[in-house]
């Protein structure tokens, strides 16, 4: 049997719009996009609690470097002043102490006699 004519020319399946590879990209990348964008609060918040933990280390850090780090030559001559005033006080002291002794109190004196 032939096939009627309808008038209606029906397209081939070559004419039929198919989705490139340029939409396929876009598609997955829209949904890419979709599918992250609830977690991009979630790693903003844990990027900057990982920035003030980085601050605090730093911190940290340059207390302890300060801490370790040798005295500055004004500070060495600093304290060697300060030595050289304790052992001056400390000479005088002990001068002070192996000097003899001077009485505070008059010496005792005999009682007067009455009569």
């Amino acid at each position: 049997m032939a096939k009627k004519d309808t008038g209606e020319t029906q397209a081939p399946d070559t004419e039929k719009k198919q989705p490139g590879r340029g939409d396929a990209v876009r598609a997955a990348a829209a949904q890419a996009i979709e599918a992250t964008a609830g977690q991009a609060g979630f790693t903003r918040e844990r990027a900057q609690q990982l920035a003030d933990e980085l601050v605090h280390a730093a911190a940290r850090f340059r207390v302890t470097l300060e801490e370790l780090r040798p005295a500055a030559a004004d500070e060495l001559a600093a304290l060697r002043e300060r030595v050289q005033a304790l052992e001056a006080r400390v000479e005088q002291l002990e001068a002070a102490r192996a000097a003899p002794r001077r009485r505070t109190t008059p010496a005792k004196r005999p009682p007067a006699s009455s009569g």
